[in-house]
């Protein structure tokens, strides 16, 4: 990696990962710089180790090798909640809400890191408490504006159908005021339909909330259709990196991903 690197270019930056679970080489030499305000995909075969590269990105696993930036500021031993506080949140490839509490309470948790008010101010219910609540239950409710999800904010979680159930983890990562969000397959379990939405969703919140983006997927015409650059992984390691053109024609990938030689 080069030492001169300019690490205020980068929201993240993953300098030579590497993990291992026993003698297995889950992921390996693995680098990735992502710059302010892009939208990148990180794509592979089955197995390829992508959520386990979003695992170490996140703070879930702790690395063999390698250290892992944040906005230049090194966060390889910090845990995934301070991570969320210096700007980094994610999604979950099986959804993780709060399925029994309301769409609104499911958004509202987020700003949990954000609230000034004391435990003492929160018990005895002063005006502090009240005032913030009221701005935090409006901040949420803007924000479910814009995923369109304003009009069942008083339906629980678990009775939404599944693409929205999708949009209000989203909406619950993007209430953490991240600098960028980790997606991890979003579009799994979507119809077309869905799918479509969900894309227009995601150039949504990145143009709204200058946020920098970094998913999974494996719908290729989600990924082609909005992602700037592609990470392409395979048994742990990244064989290509490129625009959407250059990873489609690229032999690496195609033999990773239908096998065998490619003439």
């Amino acid at each position: 990696m080069n030492k001169a690197i300019n690490q205020e270019e980068y929201v993240l930056r993953g300098e030579n990962l590497g993990i291992n679970f026993g003698g297995l080489k889950a992921v390996e030499d693995f680098n990735i710089t992502i710059k302010k305000g892009e939208l990148v995909g990180l794509i592979g075969p089955n197995g390829a180790g992508k959520t386990t590269a979003f695992n170490l990105l996140t703070g879930v696993y702790k690395p063999t090798f390698g250290d892992i930036y944040l906005n230049g500021e090194k966060v390889t031993k910090m845990s995934p909640h301070l991570r969320v506080t210096k700007g980094i949140a994610r999604t979950f490839q099986n959804i993780r809400l709060f399925k029994k509490l309301s769409v609104l309470d499911n958004v509202k948790v987020a700003f949990n890191n954000s609230m000034k008010y004391s435990p003492l101010t929160a018990t005895l219910r002063l005006p502090k408490f009240w005032q913030e609540e009221q701005e935090i239950d409006q901040k949420a409710k803007d924000i479910l504006k814009v995923f369109n999800l304003n009009d069942v904010e008083e339906e629980y979680a678990c009775n939404l159908p599944y693409g929205k159930q999708r949009k209000l983890e989203i909406a619950r990562a993007i209430a953490t005021n991240p600098q960028i969000i980790l997606l991890d397959e979003p579009a799994a379990g979507m119809n077309p339909t869905e799918t479509e939405e969900l894309m227009s969703t995601i150039k949504l919140i990145k143009e709204k909330y200058q946020v920098t983006i970094l998913l999974i997927e494996h719908d290729m015409k989600l990924v082609m259709g909005i992602c700037e650059r592609i990470v392409v992984l395979n048994y742990g390691r990244i064989i290509a990196f490129g625009n959407p053109q250059e990873i489609q024609s690229n032999k690496d990938v195609i033999t990773a991903y239908l096998g065998g030689e490619v003439e």
